[in-house]
Parts: structure tokens; sequence; C-alpha cells
């Protein structure tokens, strides 16, 4: 019996909008890789996740930690992303701290 190792493509995948995903699941790579910084273990991403596959978590943290300068470099790309939508999303919506206070205080006795 002989064994024949396979080459394995990550399970990786960009999106329409240039985001990447896990496997077949919506979970985007930058989830998967802070949780496993933050110490959960791949079968606490698993149960946190649970469109994920266990296998595809592993894979992903493996090629992670073989290509860690990409990975990070992409990962703040997406921080600095999320940071400019954030922003953008608050120059342009109005301060709700005011409706929300005026709201309360109309429910109280």
């Amino acid at each position: 019996m002989s064994f024949v190792l396979e080459r394995e493509s990550p399970p990786l995948r960009e999106d329409e909008s240039g985001a990447i995903r896990v496997g077949n699941s919506r979970v985007l790579l930058e989830i998967v890789i802070r949780a496993f910084q933050d110490g959960a273990s791949p079968e606490a991403i698993v149960h946190r996740y649970s469109t994920l596959s266990l296998s595809d978590v592993y894979n992903t943290i493996g090629y992670y930690l073989r290509h860690r300068e990409a990975v990070e470099v992409y990962l703040n790309q997406r921080e600095q992303l999320a940071e400019s939508v954030q922003q953008r999303l608050s120059s342009i919506q109005p301060d709700l701290s005011l409706i929300r206070s005026r709201l309360l205080s109309q429910h109280s006795p």
C-alpha cells in the first residue's frame, strides 16, 4: 500500500466584494484569524461559527502560519477599509443620541 500526498489549496475564496471567505461559508478570513490570535482553538471557532468545517479552520490557520506577512497585510487593509466605512457612516448619520434621549424622556412618568 502506498501513500499518495496530494497538494491542497487553502479553503479560501474571494467574494464579489474582494473579501476572503473561509470554505463554503460566509465567514471572513479576518474573523477566523483574529479569533485564533485571541487564543480560540479551531474547535472553539467552529463552535462559534457553525457554518465552518473543522478541517477548513485548521487549514486556514495553517495557511496563515505559513504566509503570516501576506495575511497580516490583507488584515490591515481590511481594518483600514472598515475604519473608512465607519468614518463615512458617522459623517452622514445624524447624532442619534439626541433622538434616543428625546424618546426616552417621552416614556418617563
